[in-house]
């Protein structure tokens, strides 16, 4: 295996994990703003709180783009067996 061959694979790798991440971690950090937001405004300053909604809202993330985010993982695996032969 040649080291393009080996930088190819590291590359496709790190942007597979983006785009697999990408989706739920913007989720989070979106809702994680919104309860930043009502907390401040309210002047409701427990930590714990943000959790939850975070939590629900990634989980429902996964369940909507489960399959796109499936799909994705499952191509890229298919497409390094199919490179095994040739390394």
């Amino acid at each position: 295996m040649s080291m393009g061959t080996a930088i190819a694979i590291i590359r496709e790798g790190v942007l597979e994990t983006l785009i697999l991440a990408g989706p739920l971690l913007l989720i989070g950090m979106l809702v994680g703003l919104v309860i930043a937001i009502l907390q401040a405004t309210t002047s409701i300053q427990e930590q714990t709180l943000s959790f939850v909604p975070k939590i629900f809202a990634i989980l429902l993330g996964l369940i909507l783009l489960g399959r796109l985010l499936l799909d994705s993982l499952v191509g890229y695996t298919r497409r390094l067996f199919d490179m095994i032969p040739h390394i």
